[in-house]
């Protein structure tokens, strides 16, 4: 067997990187727009906001977690966002804190700055809200009659309306008060895009996306063997209405 030339080698190295460089094996290849219904997080942190809009959680690429510890966050970067940050991405537990916006950057946006388009804390979070305000979910379920309520919706129903409205896959997630409930709580939304910002649909593994106090990682007063976790499509669905 003749060994390979030397000029191939070359080429085939360079290939190699070329590749390496256009897509590095740790880079994210999509995004996820989480929005949560204040009132079911208010009533697990004994939280009282006043809101009755769904809020952004956070836009999350789907690779990386505190991708660098380096890059602190500064809130004079995003001044100028702050009125639309205090309305449409609010710290529920404590509005006059920025600490869930640092949070929300240490852990997912030094990972997605990662692609250029998301690149520094401006356009990170600036991104994110734009996508929110196009998507504009609150409206979108209202309009096709999915509202807070004292009666009982099926999971179908209310993927029905995101699906058919944006031709997409949502997740959609539910608190479980106990193991035995009768019905579940309508907690967040996750609806997913590509790196360009075309819609994706969304994988819906049963993993647990939770909030905690100082880490918004752990929810306070439901059952912990089942959290927070992708809504079951066989058990009614509670859209609490703002208190």
């Amino acid at each position: 067997m003749k060994l390979l030339s030397s000029p191939f080698l070359v080429c085939l190295t360079a290939a190699l990187s070329s590749a390496f460089l256009i897509s590095p094996p740790h880079m994210w290849t999509k995004l996820i727009l989480t929005h949560h219904w204040p009132t079911t997080f208010c009533s697990m942190e004994h939280c009282h906001p006043n809101i009755s809009y769904w809020t952004l959680h956070g836009l999350w690429p789907d690779k990386g977690i505190d991708c660098n510890s380096s890059w602190h966050f500064n809130f004079s970067e995003i001044e100028d966002l702050r009125p639309d940050m205090v309305k449409s991405w609010p710290d529920l537990r404590n509005s006059s804190s920025a600490g869930f916006w640092k949070y929300e950057w240490h852990k997912h946006g030094t990972c997605a700055a990662k692609a250029d388009s998301l690149n520094s804390q401006h356009k990170y979070f600036s991104k994110a809200l734009e996508l929110y305000h196009k998507l504009d979910l609150d409206s979108i379920l209202k309009k096709f009659d999915i509202t807070p309520s004292e009666k009982y919706y099926t999971l179908s129903q209310i993927e029905g309306v995101i699906e058919n409205f944006y031709r997409v896959k949502p997740k959609i997630q539910c608190a479980h008060p106990s193991k035995n409930a009768g019905v579940q709580t309508l907690g967040q939304i996750e609806i997913c895009f590509h790196s360009d910002f075309t819609l994706l649909d969304c994988e819906k593994h049963a993993t647990v996306k939770t909030f905690s106090k100082g880490g918004w990682d752990n929810l306070m007063g439901v059952d912990k063997s089942s959290g927070f976790s992708v809504c079951d499509p066989d058990t009614p669905v509670y859209y609490p209405p703002p208190s």
